[in-house]
């Protein structure tokens, strides 16, 4: 069982350090969606610059939190669940129903991160004092 959960706690920290770095990094180049139509109305009238302005805030913090998964997994993690949230919020108020299925999509998602962030709860101090490999492998 430990080794189990060792493993499944490296494939979604290294899940949760590569698609928010991946995502942040699209934010600035807008290659596979225009980040900025995903924004809710009622966000963008808050914002003292573009749409496209804050989705440039928004890939840096992503990236961070991607960082942060990568080197403070306990930490990290429940940034990145709290960011999903806030993610979600923004989908089910922008346009609905438009985006519902993203949001769904992203509720998945945000519930893994939450079980990264109780994995390493129990697996960063088991690997510190030796109850665990250093590798799941």
């Amino acid at each position: 069982m430990s080794t189990a959960a060792h493993q499944v706690f490296w494939l979604l920290r290294i899940g949760f350090t590569i698609a928010p770095i991946l995502a942040g990094v699209d934010k600035f180049f807008n290659w596979s969606v225009q980040w900025p139509d995903y924004l809710a109305g009622w966000i963008r009238d808050l914002l003292p610059g573009t749409g496209q302005d804050f989705m440039y805030v928004v890939g840096g913090i992503e990236i961070l939190a991607g960082l942060l998964v990568l080197f403070a997994p306990r930490v990290g993690a429940l940034i990145v669940a709290a960011w999903l949230g806030g993610i979600i919020v923004n989908l089910l108020t922008a346009n609905p129903p438009q985006f519902y299925d993203i949001a769904l999509r992203d509720v998945g998602l945000m519930l893994g991160a939450l079980a990264l962030w109780r994995l390493a709860l129990a697996v960063v101090p088991a690997r510190r004092d030796r109850t665990l490999p250093a590798r799941p492998w």
